[in-house]
């Protein structure tokens, strides 16, 4: 059923404040690579199950598991790993079609890639593709409506061309009939813009109180304090101190404040412009925390100069601190 809404041109932040509210988080997990840039499939599932120890539900194939660049192949491995891995467990992975400017859209392989996930039990997160963007709002809401026939439920993605040129972030009438389609559970939202994302908070609230915002701003990854929930790539690097930022928040603890200051500072370090090179810095982190055998991103990913990982030491010591205060 469709439904109008006049935009709301701001919305009252002190208004949306949530305190002590449980938080869903969910973390896209990075695909590590060796020195000789092979996918490091051992530390992948054991970052995966690492993730979810900590109470956080993994997504894998995403932006940071660099989906975009992955074939069939690579992407059902990653499937079939994290599955073995968590058992039963809950998980997200990303269905991703890559195409080209002006392309018509491809619903049959966006089927395929939902018949994949669905193959392993996970919740699909449909990304942007230049043919499911193209033309208006209403176009690319009844493409997502099409979608919606294929899966039990899924998550749908308003990314920023920050992130990808295929990108699209909705207007606010078309987000609430994103809303209204029974089997969307929510909304992965990446434009980087807390305005933005305050709005679709209000909206939701108002219209559908049930429906998850999951926020992508790295830049604000407070808005959890305001009713969003999360799905970032800046948790692969902590997945357990973010863990421990929302028990601090749901339980009234102060001390979520300095542990969430010490985690935005490394989303501000590493998600400085060229945004995508974001992924070697979280493969960065997590060589550094020992975790993972290589620093190495993929080939065909942006790098960040080795001088960054001094900064990030310092940053993950600050994490470390923030986690261990009494």
């Amino acid at each position: 059923m469709s439904t109008t809404h006049t935009p709301l041109l701001s919305a009252d932040p002190f208004t949306l404040l949530r305190p002590r509210r449980k938080v869903t988080g969910i973390s896209a997990i990075l695909l590590p690579f060796t020195a000789d840039k092979r996918i490091d499939w051992s530390n992948f599932a054991a970052h995966v199950g690492r993730t979810a120890a900590a109470g956080i539900t993994p997504a894998v194939n995403m932006d940071t598991g660099y989906v975009h660049l992955l074939d069939d192949a690579t992407r059902g491995e990653a499937l079939r790993l994290a599955r073995a891995t968590l058992g039963s467990g809950e998980l997200v992975a990303g269905a991703c079609v890559v195409d080209a400017p002006g392309a018509a859209f491809d619903e049959a392989a966006y089927g395929r890639q939902l018949d994949m996930i669905a193959a392993v039990g996970a919740t699909p997160v449909i990304f942007p593709s230049f043919g499911l963007t193209a033309g208006s709002d209403a176009d690319m809401i009844a493409r997502t409506r099409a979608l919606a026939g294929r899966c039990e439920r899924f998550i749908g993605f308003e990314l920023s061309t920050e992130f990808v040129p295929s990108g699209r972030v909705l207007g606010l009438d078309a987000y609430a009939e994103l809303m209204q389609i029974p089997n969307c559970i929510g909304a992965k939202h990446s434009s980087l813009s807390r305005r933005l994302e305050w709005q679709r908070l209000a909206l939701r609230d108002r219209v559908r109180p049930e429906f998850h915002v999951f926020t992508g701003n790295d830049l604000a990854i407070d808005m959890v304090r305001y009713g969003s929930d999360w799905l970032l790539g800046l948790s692969t690097a902590a997945p357990e101190a973010f863990a421990r930022r929302d028990h601090w928040w749901a339980a009234g603890d102060s001390r979520c404040d300095e542990l969430d200051d010490a985690l935005q500072a490394l989303g501000d370090f590493a998600f400085r412009r060229p945004v995508p090179a974001y992924k070697h810095s979280m493969a960065q982190a997590l060589h550094l925390k020992g975790l993972i055998a290589s620093d190495e991103p993929h080939p065909q990913s942006p790098r960040r100069p080795g001088s960054d990982r001094e900064i990030i030491a310092t940053i993950l010591e600050r994490i470390d601190g923030a986690m261990q205060s009494c």
